[in-house]
């Protein structure tokens, strides 16, 4: 049975290095700085409990597959008698894990342009318009990111299920695991998936809130997918009864602006679609749509931390086998900003050192920060804190934000501790 250990994810991870044409201002982010971040002691976060066990600390369970998902799945793989399946698998989960956002029609003009202009500094080899145009069309062809997108016919659709059906709803689950965790007494009714594919977001949503879900509209273009979905949650057989009541399957959204949902989940779909004015359009859709929740789920990639950024700053701009999966999720709601957690939240694994510890940290106003912690600058409590911490944990401690940070002296932009 597929399960996914340890996801101590966050709302929003991804990979960030320092480069080397940074600004002094964004350089005086790469360490807490003392005197102004401290331990949220005014909260008695610790109380009598050690700091292995401090409150930030996720301890997220192992998250399985439902055995009757797991068995339609494989029942699917049997009777469908493909050949060299781990293969295909194997090379379908390689191509998605390396695929790039398509080339926007702005950029691919500039590049253009570009080779006009240097091919035109020897004009001898391009004196005919033809001959020229020819020469840059060949050059971008070479230089371009080809993206194609993805059309799931039924054994494409089988071959997807056996390579993301786990990661999928590991990743799902994780999301719906924060807001529970977040606000215990949020009982949804309605949810709405766009992308669902095979449906898992279904399965995790039930295993999260089955007893007050009544209604789960799965929208996805792929004919293909519906058919595959339904399938599963009738046990691999195109008759029966669905293991999940009240699930609906349809290939568009909703036309009526009146129709929402108190959950909208999408997972894996902005990274198909051809250019960001379609993912702006499909962002703002959704948002409209659901009348508590907006979960946005992508692979933890760079190009999958960007597509959710973009979302993240619209939405945010307008209103103001055991196996680890990576990905990269943010979940947005309505309401206050001041309602939400101000801890950091920890977006890689902590680096533990001989008496410092690095920490990568998203903070509340949004900015990432790597945290170089020692006992001797930030106290003993946040030390060992952080030392006992995982990537997606909270760090119990007060943050600065970007306009309290002083600059950090030229000979030591980092302000790290000459003993570590």
């Amino acid at each position: 049975m597929a399960t996914a250990r340890g996801l101590r994810h966050l709302l929003t991870c991804s990979r960030w290095r320092r480069g080397r044409g940074e600004a002094p201002q964004s350089r005086a982010l790469a360490a807490v700085v003392p005197g102004v971040s401290q331990v949220d002691n005014n909260s008695d976060f610790l109380g009598k409990r050690p700091h292995r066990r401090h409150p930030g600390i996720l301890h997220l369970p192992c998250v399985e597959v439902p055995p009757a998902l797991a068995a339609a799945a494989q029942s699917l793989l049997l009777e469908s008698s493909m050949p060299n399946v781990e293969k295909q698998v194997q090379a379908l989960t390689n191509y998605l894990w390396s695929r790039r956002l398509p080339v926007e029609p702005e950029e691919l003009q500039r590049r253009a342009v570009h080779l006009e202009e240097k091919f035109l500094e020897n004009p001898d080899l391009f004196q005919v318009e033809e001959k020229l145009r020819e020469a840059v069309l060949r050059a971008l062809r070479k230089t371009t990111y080809h993206w194609q997108e993805l059309s799931y016919n039924e054994s494409l659709s089988l071959v997807y299920m056996a390579a993301r059906l786990d990661g999928g709803f590991a990743a799902v689950s994780r999301a719906f695991h924060e807001i529970r965790a977040r606000v215990p007494e949020f009982q949804p009714q309605t949810l709405m998936d766009f992308g669902s594919g095979t449906g898992s977001v279904t399965w995790a949503a039930h295993s999260a809130w089955g007893q007050s879900l009544r209604e789960y509209m799965c929208v996805d273009s792929s004919a293909a997918m519906l058919v595959l979905a339904e399938k599963l949650l009738k046990g691999g057989s195109e008759s029966g009864e669905p293991y999940v009541p009240g699930v609906f399957f349809r290939r568009f959204l909703p036309v009526s602006p009146k129709v929402q949902f108190d959950v909208v989940v999408s997972a894996f779909s902005l990274s198909e679609l051809p250019s960001k004015a379609d993912r702006t359009e499909l962002v703002q859709t959704l948002w409209r749509k659901t009348s508590h929740f907006l979960i946005l789920v992508e692979n933890g990639t760079k190009a999958g931390h960007c597509l959710l950024m973009d979302a993240r700053d619209l939405v945010l701009k307008n209103k103001k086998k055991q196996k680890e999966e990576k990905f990269s999720m943010v979940i947005l709601a309505r309401g206050s900003p001041e309602e939400a957690n101000r801890w950091p939240r920890i977006t890689q694994p902590v680096l533990k050192r001989p008496r410092h510890v690095h920490c990568h940290l998203c903070c509340p106003d949004g900015h990432m920060q790597h945290a170089v912690i020692t006992a001797r600058q930030h106290g003993r409590d946040l030390y060992r804190c952080a030392r006992v911490s995982s990537w997606g944990d909270l760090l119990p401690v007060i943050t600065p934000s970007e306009s309290e940070l002083p600059l950090s002296p030229a000979e030591d932009p980092l302000g790290v501790d000459k003993e570590a």
